[in-house]
């Protein structure tokens, strides 16, 4: 059973304006549009087409607000990097994620998903840099770990913490097998203590 069963959709936005009100605390989700982002929301939530998943990557083209529990959400990010979409509408897409980041008091926390058999992309940098810029706490989900022997995963894991140093705590996951799933959900209860009784 969901530990968040009355989690819900609340609604998308494409301008800063239609972000909903700024209170409570939120966790936001971003990656790479072919990493598995929206399975991973889903397992971590553990409710079935939660966060719609696509056999096209990019789909998420706005930025998606859902309520967890009273004044707790989940808000998942542009998927990015593989989406054919326009120089325009990535610029957009930029700025939007910037605007984000720079202006949600109630941000706590940011899970960056990344497929365990890529190297680590640009686009995660900036991510990552976006989340250092602000003080933001970051975990990394390395996806899909079940295509990989336990002995690749593992080197995998460890080549990303010693590249990430300091800037985040990583773990393996996989949304087939639901490898992590309990570690992914605690990080994610974490995340949205932080601040709890200041």
């Amino acid at each position: 059973m969901s530990q968040y069963p009355e989690a819900e959709f609340i609604k998308s936005a494409n301008t800063v304006s239609q972000f909903v009100v700024d209170a409570g605390a939120e966790v936001a989700v971003a990656g790479r549009s072919n990493a598995g982002k929206s399975s991973a929301i889903n397992v971590i939530v553990n409710r079935r087409q939660f966060a719609r998943t696509s056999k096209t990557p990019g789909r998420t083209q706005l930025i998606n607000f859902f309520s967890l529990q009273d004044q707790e959400r989940l808000v998942d990010l542009p998927g990015y990097g593989f989406a054919k979409v326009s120089d325009k509408m990535r610029y957009h897409w930029r700025s939007l994620i910037a605007d984000y980041f720079e202006s949600r008091r109630s941000l706590r926390g940011l899970f960056l998903i990344m497929d365990i058999r890529r190297q680590i992309t640009a686009f995660d940098k900036q991510m990552l840099n976006f989340a250092e810029q602000v003080s933001l706490p970051t975990h990394v989900l390395l996806t899909k770990t079940d295509k990989l022997k336990r002995g690749q995963a593992a080197k995998a894991l460890l080549e990303v913490r010693r590249d990430l140093g300091e800037v985040a705590t990583v773990q393996h996951f996989s949304a087939l097998t639901r490898l992590g799933e309990d570690e992914a959900r605690a990080k994610l209860g974490e995340f949205l203590s932080i601040g709890d009784g200041q």
